[in-house]
């Protein structure tokens, strides 16, 4: 019943939001009488940010077509590796470059939002690496003759596609942003521990929940606070049966969004008000700023149930990592048996969904590895989104990444990074979520 009410609820809003639209053009047509009086401009404004606030959304496009590689633009395609029911490895091929450059798998997070949040990860690295992203599928879409998907297949996922990118060439670099951190460490982990010959060179973790136990954040504390049945019983719901997903258990995107906006409720309430004023006095280009980054936290998918109990519990309340308890099928994820495989763990100074300490805690699960092979940045004053999006990501975080990948990996020469095919300041002011 949960979907369905949401269902109906986002069927009335595409009414509304349509209206807005509407009424915003004839606030503003030269044809209207009203527009020439001075509340023309103020109601059209108001107009337009409900209609950007509730539209419905589908998933992003990435539209990284081009990049800059040593002064000169290059072409990008995007090209599918392999598809699977819940996810697709997908490539940002550059037909034109000759030069071998390190290959980067990107993990990105099944958590709510689609693979597009890390757009500008992916556009950051594009100039320098041969990269590869993880496209995980909305869970409402994947019929039910497809089975569930659980933390234990999302590891082998990343096991499979770790070593069929290794299969192409050199070993791949894993890149983990946020939730992720914890199936990438343990991938990396259960690989190394077989001695896998396409075991990944790095793994770079970024904002993860490795340990939740240090310095917990409202995130952790919401989960510990309440037993997994609860969880259970009202933050899951059934897929309506006007999607090719119908009856599958999900936890749903909306939820996960009211969550993350619930936490920072004014720092969004003045982003929406500041992109009013913009609007006001006729600031397209600022208004656009604000409105560029909300189409994309707005944009939501779902996550089978499965996997977000079982993350829920053996990540943020029984903690099995970094107690030496996780097993996967049937093994025991020993992070000791990393030997060979060099770690930068990344944090934000104001992380307030990772808290400090929570990334950093692989760098001692992972005893046996040489303190050489470690490496550990603190984004000063960077939030959560901060450290893999935006401007502390492209000036700060990506020259960090990038010479700890060729420092542990194949020597390809850095070429010198563009200029950024994104805005120069992609999240807008306040909106930092810290």
């Amino acid at each position: 019943m949960l979907y369905d009410a949401y269902d109906i609820s986002r069927g009335w809003f595409a009414g509304a939001t349509a209206a807005a639209r509407i009424g915003s053009g004839w606030m503003t047509s030269f044809m209207n009488p009203l527009a020439y009086t001075g509340g023309a401009p103020v109601a059209a404004a108001a107009l337009d940010v409900f209609a950007h606030a509730m539209r419905p959304r589908g998933k992003p496009a990435f539209g990284l077509h081009t990049t800059i590689i040593d002064g000169r633009q290059v072409a990008v395609e995007e090209r599918i590796v392999e598809r699977r029911p819940f996810g697709q490895l997908k490539h940002f091929a550059r037909p034109e470059v000759e030069s071998p450059d390190p290959t980067v798998l990107i993990v990105a997070p099944m958590s709510g939002h689609y693979a597009t949040l890390l757009r500008g990860t992916v556009e950051r690295l594009l100039p320098n690496h041969d990269v590869f992203i993880t496209d995980w599928r909305d869970a409402k879409l994947v019929p039910t003759a497809h089975g569930t998907f659980s933390l234990n297949d999302y590891i082998d996922t990343l096991i499979d596609w770790i070593a069929l990118l290794g299969a192409r060439g050199e070993r791949p670099h894993v890149l983990a942003v946020c939730q992720p951190s914890v199936p990438a460490f343990a991938a990396a982990a259960l690989m190394a521990a077989a001695g896998h010959p396409h075991r990944p060179y790095t793994l770079t973790m970024m904002g993860g929940p490795i340990d939740t136990r240090e310095a917990p954040t409202a995130v952790n504390r919401l989960a510990m606070e309440r037993p997994l049945a609860w969880f259970e019983q009202n933050v899951i719901t059934s897929v309506p049966i006007t999607y090719p997903g119908r009856g599958r258990r999900i936890y749903p995107g909306f939820l996960q969004l009211a969550g993350f906006m619930a936490m920072n409720l004014g720092n969004h309430l003045v982003s929406h008000w500041e992109m009013f004023k913009h609007l006001v006095q006729g600031d397209d280009e600022s208004a656009e700023a604000t409105m560029r980054f909300y189409e994309e936290y707005l944009s939501v998918c779902d996550m089978d149930a499965h996997f977000y109990l079982q993350t829920v519990d053996e990540v943020f309340q029984r903690h099995l990592l970094p107690k030496g308890q996780f097993v996967h099928r049937g093994v025991t994820v020993d992070p000791a048996a990393i030997t060979d495989i060099a770690i930068l763990a990344i944090e934000g100074e104001r992380d307030d969904i990772s808290g400090l300490g929570q990334t950093k805690a692989a760098l001692a699960l992972a005893r046996n590895l040489e303190a050489s092979k470690k490496d550990y940045f603190m984004v000063p004053e960077a939030g959560h989104y901060g450290i893999f999006n935006g401007r502390r990501w492209r000036d700060l975080v990506a020259p960090v990444v990038e010479d700890f990948l060729r420092l542990h990996g194949a020597r390809a020469p850095l070429h010198r990074p563009g200029p950024s095919l994104l805005p120069a300041e992609d999240v807008p002011p306040g909106v930092e979520f810290a």
